[in-house]
């Protein structure tokens, strides 16, 4: 019998959608998030509301699970300490294998500065000799959508960089099937990849074809990324990370196109322009 699984971030994109394959393949799964409301929605009779900071609510969350699904917490400067906090909680609470969500690329000196925090998170991950798995996403084809303004124009300091990015839901499935495999990818790192690297160009030229109107990319300088940014008032810390993102497209680090979520699902992953079909939704501001 497969063992508990504890899947945090469960009332997210991708954590949702894992306790619910796992729900459906009739897997025991725990449910954890910071939210009960939202939580008693999942298809979950086990769930338990914690947050990774709270080491003892962790471990009172996390006590009986062997296999843990960590999605990683919301940026910001103390994230490698918050997802340390949650490692080892998970591991005092005798947690025994750990399936961490990570990002592509993630090095100590990505120049994403986010991924940054994703690779300090394996190598404490690694430090405590647990058995785990790693899967590394690349960029989400929804995002690249909502990065497009509603004056129809992308822009950013991406330069002619490619992006191979991929859907949450071919996230979760791989996620859930490396979970139900009781161990079998172990010690292994999976780069989550659409089928596809994208210029910028490309991806406006798609979302032009979908939402019926013009589309363009506007490369940006290092300077006029974070001016055209300045008016959000967000943290100094946090445009970094935006205007970063653009620029690991253009050194790249974002060009990856791999096989694993064919190799862990046994289907192809979602290319772009079958995505934007699928979902309207996400490019809606382009047609209102």
């Amino acid at each position: 019998m497969t063992e508990l699984i504890a899947v945090t971030g469960a009332t997210g994109r991708i954590g949702g959608r894992v306790v619910r394959r796992l729900a459906e393949a009739g897997a025991p799964v725990r449910a954890l998030g910071r939210d009960p409301g939202k939580l008693a929605a999942l298809p979950a009779a086990d769930t338990r509301t914690a947050s990774y900071e709270d080491a003892a609510a962790m471990r009172a969350a996390l006590d009986g699970a062997g296999a843990l699904f960590l999605v990683s917490a919301h940026e910001g400067p103390g994230r490698v300490r918050t997802h340390t906090t949650a490692v080892d909680a998970a591991l005092a609470a005798g947690v025994r294998r750990v399936v961490y969500l990570s990002y592509l690329s993630a090095a100590p000196h990505a120049t994403f500065t986010y991924a940054r925090d994703h690779w300090y998170t394996e190598q404490h991950i690694r430090s405590t000799g647990v058995p785990y798995t790693f899967l590394r996403d690349s960029s989400y084809q929804s995002d690249l959508a909502a990065m497009t303004g509603a004056d129809g124009i992308l822009r950013g300091p991406a330069g002619d960089g490619r992006v191979a990015a991929v859907t949450h839901d071919d996230v979760a499935a791989s996620a859930a099937a490396v979970l139900l495999a009781d161990g079998a990818h172990d010690g292994a790192t999976y780069d989550m990849t659409g089928p596809e690297a994208l210029s910028f160009a490309e991806i406006a030229e798609a979302l032009g074809r979908a939402a019926g109107r013009p589309v363009s990319y506007v490369p940006e300088t290092r300077e006029e990324a974070f001016a055209s940014r300045a008016g959000y008032g967000a943290p100094d810390w946090e445009v970094e990370g935006w205007v970063s993102s653009y620029e690991a497209v253009a050194t790249g680090e974002m060009d990856t196109v791999s096989d694993a979520v064919r190799t862990l699902t046994g289907r192809p992953p979602q290319p772009f322009a079958d995505f934007l079909a699928a979902h309207p939704g996400a490019y809606r501001h382009l047609t209102a």
